[in-house]
């Protein structure tokens, strides 16, 4: 069993407003993602992965330049998934590792990397098992800010699924989940 808040002090200083947001999001991200593993407990859904991995799913923000979210690195913000994925393979989380680089605009296609000339590694970064997909899933409910966060109305995350720039068709990954987990 790991200890998320371990993990993220090692990143972000508790008490700073960069720590407040990441935490807040992390917390209503694995809030949903439970309630929505509840639903599915015929499927075996592993909890506590799901509640530690929602903790740390963002964790490479801090790397990103989004100013209003406290961040001043040097990436795009869509390249927090695979520098979150690489902060925790350092760290020997493998399996947390990959629900990061996962999690990203509902999973992100290596024709979807090509195709819209990302600023990321060519490779398949979709999400591959219900944890990481309850995750992807959850995370679209909640923005960073404001805080405290606010779930979003299923219309509103609809409407950025719709606005989505990292590929085709993720309103048919976005339905599909829909009619799998409910909201």
């Amino acid at each position: 069993m790991i200890d998320p808040i371990a993990v993220i002090e090692k990143f972000y200083t508790p008490g700073t407003q960069g720590y407040d947001i990441f935490m807040a999001h992390g917390e209503a991200v694995r809030e949903k993602a439970l309630s929505l593993a509840r639903r599915l407990d015929h499927l075996n859904p592993d909890y506590e992965f799901i509640a530690s991995a929602a903790m740390l799913h963002d964790i490479g923000i801090f790397q990103t330049n989004a100013p209003i979210l406290k961040c001043h690195g040097k990436h795009p913000y869509v390249c927090h998934g695979f520098i979150g994925k690489d902060l925790l393979e350092k760290l020997g989380l493998p399996r947390h590792a990959l629900v990061c680089e996962r999690h990203v605009g509902l999973g992100i296609s290596e024709e979807d990397v090509i195709a819209g000339k990302l600023p990321l590694p060519k490779r398949d970064m979709r999400p591959q098992t219900l944890e990481e997909e309850l995750i992807c899933y959850a995370d679209k409910f909640y923005s960073k800010l404001p805080l405290p966060p606010l779930e979003k109305s299923m219309e509103d995350v609809m409407e950025d699924v719709k606005k989505n720039r990292y590929g085709e068709n993720k309103m048919a990954v976005f339905m599909e989940w829909t009619k799998r987990f409910g909201c």
